[in-house]
């Protein structure tokens, strides 16, 4: 759900020593709001952060970079090497256009949705839901939120506000994925009417000022197979949900953290590779 980091997620960075430089400039979440209508729960369960992902991300690229991985910024990969039925390496372009093969034990792919890796290997998909949601989210200035991430379900229609850097908060909206096409021919006009039919946080809204154009998704719901002779998934390539519920950042996180310590076991010669990566799935 855009860039929330929920309190796992937040844990993550923390250990990683991470948490203050990611999320520098950015107000902490300390309160959750779920407005159904004919109630509301309401409850504080941990501090989350929606740092934007030009300040998270570069963050993370500059600590791999510090801990001992080469960084290649704009490296394009073409496809992968692959013998005897085992992945060993990548083809690719670097910056300067210059063609790279490179060998690997493992090749890693965290090469999200549209994953190469995952479309070459073709793992065993399971747990599948098609496209359910489509949402739309933009950035708004003087839309104080004072600490809260709040969420609005009302029937056929949600939405959702939280803070975010540079004084700014995200405010989302969906409905089913099968009015995509139709609510498409007046996106703004539907987005408005979302936030409409919680009036007192339209009247709010009215006072605010969008910053952003309209950015909008729909995804599928799928479990991959996230490991194989000489390959691993992580991160959507290897799992992707809804994003109604923002999880997508701290399982992510998880998914990194685990499969890091699975491969470290096998390539330390510890376990063997494929019981310690049984482990991680």
């Amino acid at each position: 759900s855009t860039h929330i980091v929920h309190a796992p997620g937040v844990a993550a960075l923390r250990r990683w020593g991470l948490l203050e430089q990611a999320v520098a400039g950015c107000p902490p979440i300390d309160t959750y709001v779920f407005d159904f209508g004919p109630f509301t729960i309401t409850g504080m369960p941990g501090t989350a952060y929606a740092p934007r992902r030009t300040v998270l991300d570069t963050v993370l690229v500059e600590a791999a970079a510090a801990a001992g991985a080469e960084v290649r910024e704009r490296f394009t990969v073409s496809e992968l090497l692959v013998e005897d039925g085992r992945v060993v390496g990548v083809h690719g372009r670097g910056a300067d256009g210059r063609e790279v093969v490179e060998r690997a034990r493992v090749v890693v792919g965290a090469d999200g949705l549209h994953s190469l890796v995952a479309r070459t290997v073709r793992p065993e998909r399971y747990h599948e839901k098609p496209r359910l949601l489509c949402g739309y989210y933009a950035y708004w200035s003087g839309l104080p939120m004072d600490g809260r991430f709040e969420t609005y379900d009302r029937p056929g229609r949600a939405f959702a506000a939280w803070p975010t850097n540079d004084d700014l908060t995200v405010v989302i909206t969906g409905w089913p994925y099968r009015e995509l096409a139709a609510n498409r021919l007046d996106l703004e006009g539907n987005y408005l009417a979302t936030i409409g039919t919680v009036p007192a946080f339209a009247e709010r809204l009215r006072a605010a000022r969008r910053e952003s154009r309209l950015v909008g998704t729909a995804v599928p719901n799928y479990f991959r197979r996230p490991y194989g002779p000489g390959w691993a998934l992580v991160g959507d390539a290897g799992y992707n949900t809804d994003f109604v519920t923002g999880q997508g950042i701290q399982d992510a996180f998880r998914d990194a953290e685990r499969c890091a310590a699975a491969l470290h076991e096998a390539l330390i010669g510890a376990r063997p590779f494929d019981d310690a990566l049984r482990d991680y799935q």
